[in-house]
């Protein structure tokens, strides 16, 4: 149920205005996600601002498409799901990556490592075991790369969160949560090409 209205470009004013007017000239148009968070300038103009900021860090726009999957899957935000399944196969993911990522699984140790680390940040809620720690440190991850992954985790609720609380309608090829759709999970046997 839509709860939060989308404001359209034509709809926002002053500082809501100017920011779906940049992400309109950057992507074409302003997906529903910037345009429910148009109700506050000063939430879309954060989200937008610590976006960019992360973009411009260590992790790849693949391991960042990755994280933003395995959160989406936790949280169950199916507009988180859409949204990244697009843009993961618009940087390189295969569909089976795309699933696999979904399940915090990769072919390749180090990335499953990763994205293991970014799960244990959702379900734990911070409160990682050494263990987690210490296997994405011993797969290879820099301190720097560990934190983006904290902020990229974070960054994913926060935008997951939005979605369940407005209730925000999908404006990209539908992914539903693994759990509805009965995927089988990630195995060497269905392989997870890196």
């Amino acid at each position: 149920m839509k709860r939060l209205q989308a404001i359209s470009i034509d709809q926002a004013t002053g500082k809501a205005k100017e920011l779906l007017s940049g992400v309109k000239a950057e992507l074409g148009r302003p997906p529903n996600l910037l345009q429910v968070m148009a109700n506050s300038p000063a939430v879309l103009d954060a989200y937008l601002r610590f976006s960019a900021a992360l973009q411009s860090g260590e992790l790849s726009a693949k391991d960042r498409e990755r994280i933003a999957l395995a959160v989406g899957e936790a949280n169950a935000c199916e507009y988180c799901l859409s949204a990244h399944s697009a843009i993961a196969k618009s940087v390189g993911l295969t569909p089976d990556q795309i699933v696999c990522a979904r399940q915090a699984r990769q072919e390749d140790s180090r990335t499953e490592a990763l994205l293991r680390f970014a799960r244990a940040v959702v379900d734990h809620r911070g409160e990682v075991s050494d263990e987690s720690f210490e296997a994405v440190r011993g797969a290879g991850w820099s301190d720097g790369e560990i934190a983006e992954v904290v902020a990229n985790v974070a960054l994913n609720i926060f935008t997951n969160y939005i979605n369940h609380v407005a209730g925000t309608e999908i404006d990209f090829p539908i992914a539903l949560p693994l759990e509805a759709t009965n995927s089988g999970c990630c195995s060497k046997e269905r392989a997870c090409a890196a």
